[in-house]
């Protein structure tokens, strides 16, 4: 049986062939690791938990497990426009099973060497699965893409796709039937998240958005979060949210719904004035990440839903709780 520091030493440590980015002046195998942040850089830190038959399913595979733990905390440093440097895991473990080790440190090692963002350190126990990541990463002060900088006439942008990890939630779950190629395809958004740090950081680094937030919770309520922050409101054009490529062939009722309100799509919704438009499309160009602008902010507080000639949509929406 593997002891937490076998543990440790066989599937976290990386070889010391392996050299740690400048950034990490001491990784595992301290009291503490050791970042050197950039001079006259801010750190910007977020922390995601996810627990067994909560967050994914028992049984879910280990390799896709690794990956998504990373890519939702790497999402929310993309949210911010920052770059990683490096973050810790804290795992709780039913029992030290070596295949599942060996898949879950491959998918989380995968995403963390194509980021440059080093395991600094962590804790390991036994209990229930769950898998607590704190990520730590940089941005040049005053140009974090914080969630209270909406303005007045901004336009409302969206990276990526929406709705088809909702969709594979369905399915798995039996409230929709899809063939096995749907499912296949739609579950990929489900259990590989793809998080859009270069295009963060780009709308970051050339000052071209002014807010911003991950969508994790469905992308009504998150876009709430910014409104709420920013004493503002919105307008949001429901029939302009880009469905993922399974879901755009679902009735328009199910990919309103789940494109407004589907949750754990981990793209970006971030504000822009008017101005930027082009850059933008640049931006994502660049980061090849598709943009799409889906919206505009108000001064008059609340959320308006609308279709696709304005007129007013009555949807009722309800983004992902974590204790309902």
């Amino acid at each position: 049986m593997l002891s937490e520091f076998d543990l440790i030493q066989h599937y976290f440590a990386r070889p010391r062939a392996a050299a740690q980015p400048a950034h990490v002046a001491l990784g595992i195998g301290d009291d503490c690791a050791l970042l050197v942040p950039t001079p006259g850089m801010q750190l910007a830190i977020s922390s995601d938990m996810l627990v067994e038959d909560r967050h994914f399913f028992a049984g879910e595979d280990a390799q896709r497990l690794g990956h998504k733990s990373l890519a939702v905390n790497l999402s929310d440093l993309a949210a911010m426009g920052a770059r990683p440097l490096g973050f810790t895991l804290a795992l709780a473990l039913p029992a030290a099973d070596p295949a599942w080790l060996a898949g879950f440190s491959h998918g989380l090692f995968a995403l963390a060497d194509a980021h440059g963002c080093a395991l600094i350190g962590g804790d390991t126990t036994k209990g229930p699965l769950n898998i607590c990541i704190t990520v730590f990463g940089e941005t040049a002060p005053g140009r974090a893409l914080r969630r209270d900088a909406a303005r007045a006439g901004d336009d409302i942008w969206i990276s990526g796709t929406l709705g088809d990890a909702r969709l594979a939630l369905a399915g798995y779950r039996g409230e929709t039937v899809l063939s096995a190629a749907e499912q296949q395809a739609a579950a990929q958004r489900m259990h590989l998240p793809t998080p859009r740090v270069a295009l963060g950081r780009a709308l970051a680094d050339g000052g071209l958005a002014h807010a911003a937030i991950d969508i994790s919770d469905g992308l009504a309520g998150d876009l709430g979060h910014i409104l709420e922050r920013s004493g503002v409101g919105a307008t949001l054009e429901v029939d302009a949210l880009p469905a993922g490529p399974v879901l755009a062939t679902r009735a328009p009722d199910l990919r309103r719904a789940w494109t407004a309100a589907g949750g754990d799509d981990y793209e970006l919704c971030f504000t822009a004035p008017i101005a930027a438009r082009a850059a933008i499309l640049a931006a994502g160009a660049a980061s090849a990440t598709a943009v799409t602008r889906v919206g505009r902010i108000e001064a008059a507080p609340g959320l308006r839903l609308a279709d696709a000639h304005g007129a007013p949509l009555d949807l009722r929406l309800a983004g992902f709780d974590h204790f309902k």
